[in-house]
């Protein structure tokens, strides 16, 4: 299962690329146009506002996956891996309950929006809404996989963290932990690269 999973995440990356490329040429494509021949791409702006939401929810898709959303993890990390089992499947509930509320609202704007036409394309307002129902639905299927994964006890102890810290406080926590003037001489370095 977690094989198929990294595919499909890697589908969702190869997805995300293209939607970047077509916005980065509709908005060049655009601003070359309107200075260069005094002309313009009349659906540029609204195709690409619609593929940044899309690239959003999308990228947050796989930053679930990876684990790459930053936070704290200063208690957590303190705990026993009992306290931290409890505290992952804790949050992992909690943020089932968040993409549940995300749906309901994002599903209710799809109906109320199925109708009405953007200004310039046409095409219905839902598409905007739909990126957070395509999100809430995935990531809730992700969190009940690895919500199982934690109940079964096939979690590694060195997963039971959800987040990622920033980098400053992953160098800062080496120093901290090799504590000798060499570390924090390498580490500077490191740090102004």
């Amino acid at each position: 299962m977690n094989r198929w999973i990294d595919r499909a995440c890697r589908a969702v990356e190869a997805l995300i690329a293209a939607c970047l490329a077509v916005m980065v040429l509709l908005v060049f494509g655009n601003v070359v146009l309107r200075y260069g021949l005094n002309s313009g791409i009349t659906v540029s702006e609204e195709v690409s506002r619609w593929l940044f939401i899309w690239i959003t929810f999308l990228g947050a898709l796989v930053a679930l996956r990876e684990r790459a959303h930053l936070g704290v993890d200063m208690v957590v990390a303190k705990l026993p891996p009992l306290g931290r089992r409890l505290c992952l499947g804790l949050s992992q509930l909690t943020m089932l309950y968040v993409l549940w509320l995300l749906f309901e609202g994002c599903l209710a704007q799809t109906k109320i929006n199925w109708d009405v036409e953007a200004p310039v394309t046409g095409a219905s307002m839902a598409v905007v809404y739909a990126s957070g129902l395509v999100f809430s639905v995935l990531a809730a299927l992700l969190l009940v996989f690895e919500l199982v994964r934690l109940l079964t006890g096939r979690v590694a102890d060195d997963e039971l963290v959800a987040i990622q810290e920033s980098e400053e406080a992953t160098v800062l926590a080496q120093v901290l932990a090799e504590g000798s003037p060499a570390a924090v001489h390498v580490s500077q370095k490191e740090r102004g690269k």
